[in-house]
């Protein structure tokens, strides 16, 4: 039955979360113009390491458009020209690096300019909430969700990372 729901609810997720890499990369025109060159061709981003605890996680087909932004591709449909692979032990940890803006461990396979391209979009591209708040709320009210919002997240950060590095006290070190 999980399995059933699951089938169900991850393309949805994966068009969410291409939605808001579209939306950032939308705001960054030169970020755009990047991705031109690569128009066609295909990534996938695959969680290494996820949790054995957890329902698997599929890996991630993307295609980059005529227009330098992505969309979802079928992973049967054509060979990749880029492999991701991300660190996913912790994926508590790794979703509350993505909103500090912490790069995530990453191994990369494939086509040596257009993994340079996703490098460097990985390293400079972050999504200013704070200025999409403000269209919503106001600059001021933004500004202040945007600073309590940090606060937040850095203490549950600080504290997923304790908890990572926790070991009880019957426990042998490997």
């Amino acid at each position: 039955m999980l399995k059933y729901w699951m089938n169900l609810a991850t393309p949805a997720a994966q068009d969410r979360m291409i939605l808001l890499l579209n939306h950032v990369l939308s705001r960054e025109s030169h970020a755009m113009a990047r991705l031109l060159p690569f128009a066609g061709r295909a990534v996938v981003l695959h969680l290494q390491n996820w949790p054995a605890l957890l329902p698997a996680a599929p890996d991630l087909g993307l295609l980059v458009t005529p227009a330098g932004l992505f969309e979802r591709q079928a992973l049967q449909e054509a060979a990749p020209a880029l492999r991701i692979e991300l660190d996913a032990a912790n994926p508590a940890l790794v979703a509350l690096g993505a909103l500090l803006g912490e790069r995530p461990s990453v191994s990369v396979q494939g086509d040596a300019a257009f993994a340079g391209e996703i490098s460097w979009l990985m390293e400079n591209l972050r999504w200013d909430i704070e200025d999409d708040l403000a269209s919503i709320v106001g600059p001021v009210a933004a500004h202040q969700l945007s600073v309590w919002g940090r606060s937040a997240a850095s203490a549950v950060a600080a504290l997923a990372r304790s908890a990572a590095a926790f070991k009880p006290s019957g426990s042998k070190a490997a």
